[in-house]
């Protein structure tokens, strides 16, 4: 099959190679998918660029871990009727040591499989996976957020705009930040009462000011470090931080006493590693979604898989709103 992969970590066109890798095997429990469009994540650059410290996974590494595709065969204990299905799916890495989906067949637990409802292009399922349910955990990791109000930082991000709908159709008042016009416009788009440019104000005063003075109940936070005072100064009592990723500030210095007095809950949520039982939820619930048309995707930044270092680079820039997709196969995305 044609694959990318890589063996050291580094910049993505010193190490990101291409080529032809045998075709994996269904194991029990598993479905062999083949893969339409491949979704990138912060994830898997950070994976590949070595910024997470970690030693990887296998000798040769194909990247990533959603997309959506077709089943094309089925390991013990998987129904049958299974095969030819259309699916999203997450999580393709744990499936083999050095798993991905940026390769024309990939490896995925039958349970991160999950049915692409009628209509549904493969493109938007491959957005899914790992933003989808983080968001899903970011907003309902403590209960629905009917009546709150929920601060939501990078409004404009694959994470920050489902995170921004999802609590929305909930029944919360969303603030968002985000760090220009145009991001402000899809942040808006996508149910936020108020984007909050955080290069040209002052986010505290104008949340606070937006609340009445009374704050947030809920923050979901895409960069924690760097985003610690304002946190501190506009959550409310008891209100909950869901933190789901610190890049600017790799360490946040922790002040213990401006948060401990309010009783506040910091949350890590780690979209990797959700619970199955948060997975499952997360995924009825965004296929609901979907399927009713209720969600605004992303707007979809895509690239053949030929140039998946490309792909990888666009990403780390982070100077467009959106997802960015490798395309894998040329499947019929509606019949397929």
């Amino acid at each position: 099959m044609r694959a990318i992969w890589f063996e050291r970590v580094g910049p993505a066109h010193q190490v990101l190679q291409s080529g032809t890798l045998p075709t994996p095997t269904a194991e029990a429990g598993q479905v062999l998918v083949r893969v339409a469009v491949s979704g990138v994540n912060p994830h898997d650059t950070k994976k590949r660029s070595g910024w997470t410290g970690r030693a990887l996974s296998a000798a040769r590494v194909v990247p990533h871990a959603d997309g959506a595709g077709v089943v094309a065969a089925v390991g013990a204990g998987v129904p049958a009727s299974r095969l030819g299905e259309r699916v999203w799916f997450f999580r393709a890495d744990i499936a083999r040591p050095g798993g991905g989906s940026a390769a024309e067949f990939a490896t995925v637990a039958a349970a991160h499989a999950i049915a692409l409802p009628e209509g549904v292009d493969f493109a938007t399922g491959a957005a899914l996976g790992v933003p989808g349910l983080t968001a899903y955990e970011t907003v309902f990791s403590d209960g629905p957020v009917s009546g709150q109000t929920v601060l939501v930082h990078g409004g404009a991000g694959a994470v920050g705009g489902y995170a921004i709908q999802l609590a929305n159709w909930n029944g919360a008042r969303v603030i968002a930040t985000v760090s220009s016009p145009e991001k402000a416009r899809h942040a808006l788009a996508r149910g936020a009462l108020a984007a909050i440019d955080y290069r040209r104000e002052d986010v505290a005063a104008r949340v606070m000011e937006l609340t009445g003075g009374a704050g947030v109940e809920r923050i979901v936070e895409v960069d924690l470090g760097a985003n610690l005072a304002v946190d501190v100064a506009t959550i409310r009592p008891h209100g909950v931080i869901a933190s789901y990723s610190s890049t600017r500030v790799r360490e946040p210095v922790l002040p213990y006493y401006e948060l401990a007095p309010k009783g506040v809950v910091l949350r890590f949520v780690q979209g990797m590693i959700l619970s199955e039982a948060t997975r499952a939820a997360g995924a009825r619930l965004l296929n609901v979604l979907i399927a009713r048309s209720i969600l605004i995707h992303p707007p979809l930044h895509r690239f053949p898989l030929e140039r998946t270092a490309d792909a990888h680079e666009a990403l780390e820039r982070g100077a467009s709103p959106g997802k960015v997709l490798v395309d894998v196969a040329g499947l019929d995305s509606a019949r397929a």
